[in-house]
């Protein structure tokens, strides 16, 4: 990513999360949902919006769902927030990091336990 793209990725992630946590009554969104990171398209059409949700793997699909259909109103917002020649259209994807290192762990923990 160059350095334009990365203040502007910073600058949703932080306008964002602002929303998700005061500005968004969806039920589906009672869970603590945190942005992981944000990733800009170089054209900055696009922003990758990686969520982690406290909770099952359904919690998490309802909290995605959530942020999706709230998404127009979220765009809205940012345009007017950040005075964006063009606000990109956003994508929410659930960011498993966490899951995959608990896994690795696990996985080295049997290798432990075996040897």
């Amino acid at each position: 990513m160059t350095r334009r793209t990365d203040r502007i990725a910073g600058l949703l992630q932080s306008e964002i999360g602002r929303l998700t946590t005061g500005r968004l009554k969806d039920p589906r969104l009672s869970r603590l949902v945190t942005l992981a990171h944000v990733k800009v398209s170089a054209d900055l059409g696009h922003a990758t919006v990686a969520v982690t949700v406290a909770g099952t793997p359904d919690d998490a699909r309802e909290a995605l769902a959530g942020l999706r259909s709230a998404s127009g109103y979220i765009k809205r917002e940012l345009h007017q927030r950040l005075n964006l020649k063009r606000t990109p259209e956003l994508h929410f994807v659930r960011d498993t990091a966490i899951e995959e290192g608990d896994r690795v762990l696990s996985l080295l923990d049997d290798i432990k336990e075996q040897g």
